[in-house]
């Protein structure tokens, strides 16, 4: 009779224990979201590059003699036809008379590689002269990216000395040779400098945009789920949790557009999703 009391008290002790279990509230799960915002996105096909002076001459004396007189010195402007140097002519029996070396072109002395005293011959370099109001750069596009790749495009550049600042270019000459070694052709990229901010020689940053998309929905990939063509994110609604299926467009760095699924102002999940099911109560932090 003892033993049936007790396997009856323990009976009754179980089942009020899961009458509380069964009563207990769903989890609340926290998560972190960010609203989807409208943006412009870009794709593009990045390159590294050098800049040169669209426009630069290396000066040559037109006769042997010695600089007796430098008129330019690095960093100066010079006009066309304008004298950088004086050379002492040393041919007997003429008359002294002072021969100008003069620049081909009109813009700034980039160097001067000659002293006063320095014997120079018409093959001897005396001075770089640019004109930096236009620097190109120079790229090799692969082959399977030349499609994507016209006359006119506009092109985003960087350089470190510079960097909160961004310059615009357009390609202004494309190839018609593919290179059969490197399987590329080569293009040039030319970018206004009239401040002449940019300087010959510079490390340069390319994006050239191959294209744009004006106020398209974007997410993070760190919300997305899945792969292509069977991605999803969580969106929050009414405080729970709720999966969408979502197809993707370009891409501009961490950004993706997103071309159906999605619309501006809704919540999406970007931490703490992988705890998340259909229906699932939340608690949200953007």
């Amino acid at each position: 009779m003892r033993v049936l009391i007790f396997a009856l008290s323990l009976f009754l002790i179980a089942g009020c224990q899961q009458n509380k279990e069964e009563a207990k509230p769903p989890e609340t799960i926290p998560v972190k979201i960010l609203a989807v915002k409208l943006t412009k996105l870009s794709e593009a096909l990045e390159y590294v590059g050098n800049i040169k002076a669209k426009d630069e001459a290396i000066v040559y004396p037109k006769v042997s003699g010695k600089i007796i007189e430098k008129v330019k010195v690095d960093g100066s402007a010079v006009a066309k036809n304008e004298a950088i140097a004086y050379i002492d002519r040393d041919e007997v029996g003429l008359k002294f008379e002072k021969a100008p070396v003069e620049s081909p072109l009109a813009g700034i002395v980039g160097r001067v590689f000659v002293d006063i005293g320095s014997h120079v011959e018409p093959q001897t370099p005396v001075a770089l002269v640019v004109n930096m109001d236009e620097v190109n750069i120079n790229l090799d596009i692969p082959e399977k990216f030349l499609p994507r790749v016209s006359l006119g495009q506009n092109a985003k550049i960087t350089v470190d000395a510079y960097p909160e600042e961004e310059f615009s270019g357009k390609v202004t000459k494309i190839s018609p040779v593919v290179d059969l070694n490197t399987r590329s052709s080569p293009i040039e990229i030319t970018i206004g400098n009239t401040k002449h901010l940019l300087k010959s020689g510079m490390f340069a940053k390319v994006q050239l945009v191959i294209e744009e998309h004006e106020n398209v929905p974007v997410i993070l990939k760190e919300a997305m789920m899945g792969k292509e063509p069977d991605l999803y994110v969580y969106v929050i609604e009414n405080k729970k949790a709720v999966l969408r299926k979502i197809s993707l467009g370009i891409r501009q760095g961490p950004y993706y557009e997103v071309k159906q699924g999605l619309k501006q102002g809704d919540a999406v999940v970007i931490m703490g999703q992988q705890r998340l099911y259909e229906g699932a109560a939340v608690i949200a932090e953007e």
